[in-house]
């Protein structure tokens, strides 16, 4: 049984600006012409599905591929209505943090299809950041915490930087903004649920 049928991003309708959760993540940017692409290597299939699925909602066309070792990728066609974000999220060719960004429901959603996992049997949860621009990586915590949320940065010297999540209240909310997981067994192995203190509350 799915914890929420909605999530706080349903209740307004979904637009291009979606994306921008990829974009915080892994996503890269591709502007052709007067048209733009949005893309990303995840490293599941349902991750891609649960993404192109928002490209959809968006009215974007998206395209599911896989690379040459064998991940998974999905992007946008290009599209003129890709720019005004990919213009957004980009300073010259550096992916960058657009000034007091702040993510909504659907980007943290989206945010999470790309590069969310689970730590400690489900007490913490990290959203993943892009270890080739680790400058963004002190602006996404600071827009994350303008969306309501105050996040750990973490591993900002490895591989695998991102924010970390913890505690009921964060956690809490988070679950509310991201809603239920695609419907996929390892989504749901991954996805945040109702923190573990509350199964006995």
């Amino acid at each position: 049984m799915s914890q929420l049928s909605f999530f706080g991003a349903e209740l307004g309708p979904p637009s291009v600006a979606d994306l921008s959760g990829v974009l915080a993540a892994q996503g890269r940017v591709a502007i052709r012409g007067d048209r733009a692409r949005i893309s990303a290597v995840v490293d599941v299939p349902w991750r891609a599905t649960g993404i192109a699925h928002l490209m959809s909602e968006a009215g974007l066309e998206p395209e599911i591929g896989t690379t040459d070792d064998g991940r998974t990728t999905v992007c946008t066609a290009f599209a003129a209505e890709t720019v005004p974000l990919a213009l957004l999220w980009m300073r010259g060719t550096v992916k960058t943090v657009p000034f007091e960004w702040v993510p909504s429901s659907r980007a943290q959603r989206a945010w999470f299809l790309a590069a969310g996992t689970k730590e400690v049997d489900g007490e913490r949860y990290v959203l993943g950041l892009d270890p080739q621009t680790p400058d963004t990586h002190a602006p996404l915590a600071e827009a994350f915490l303008r969306a309501g949320i105050a996040p750990t940065l973490i591993g900002t010297r490895g591989s695998s930087p991102g924010l970390r999540v913890s505690g009921r209240k964060r956690l809490t909310r988070l679950v509310e903004n991201i809603g239920a997981p695609p419907d996929d067994p390892g989504a749901w192995e991954v996805w945040p649920r109702a923190a573990p203190w509350d199964h006995h509350t």
